[in-house]
C-alpha cells in the first residue's frame, strides 16, 4: 500500500509515518531560565533532530520576547513523546507554566523556502 494517498482520502496506513506530536508549552513569566538554560535545552534537542518536523519559540505580542515553546516530532508512541518533554532540560528546571502534547498528522507539504534556523 503507497503512503502518498490522493488528498480526499486522507488516510495514512499506520505503518507507513509514525504520529507527529505536537508541544505546546507555555513559560513561568518573569523567569531568567530560558536564556540559562538555552545551551542545555540546544544539546538535548540535537539529540532528536531526526525527529523534528519543526521547532522554536513562541513569541509575545512584541515579536521578540519568548514566551514558550512550541515543538513538532516524530515518535513512535505517546510514550516515547512524554518522556522526551519530561527530560526535556527546560521541563525539568521548572521553567514552563503549561505543557501541551497532542498527536498531529500532516495533511500539507511543507513549503519550502523557511528561513534557516539560528
Amino acid at each position: 500500500m503507497s503512503c502518498r494517498n490522493p488528498w480526499k482520502k486522507r488516510v495514512f496506513p499506520k505503518d507507513c509515518i509514525n504520529m507527529l506530536y505536537t508541544f505546546y508549552n507555555i513559560d513561568v513569566p518573569g523567569t531568567d531560565l530560558r536564556a540559562k538554560l538555552r545551551p542545555a535545552h540546544r544539546e538535548y534537542l540535537a539529540e532528536f533532530a531526526d525527529r523534528f518536523a519543526f521547532a522554536g519559540p513562541l513569541l509575545g505580542e512584541d515579536g521578540t520576547t519568548p514566551v514558550g515553546s512550541l515543538l513538532v516530532l516524530d515518535f513512535d508512541s505517546a510514550e516515547e513523546a512524554k518522556a522526551f518533554i519530561q527530560a526535556e532540560p527546560y521541563t525539568v528546571a521548572g521553567l514552563y507554566a503549561s505543557v501541551s502534547m497532542l498527536p498531529f498528522v500532516n495533511l500539507w507539504e511543507q513549503r519550502t523556502g523557511f528561513p534557516a534556523p539560528r
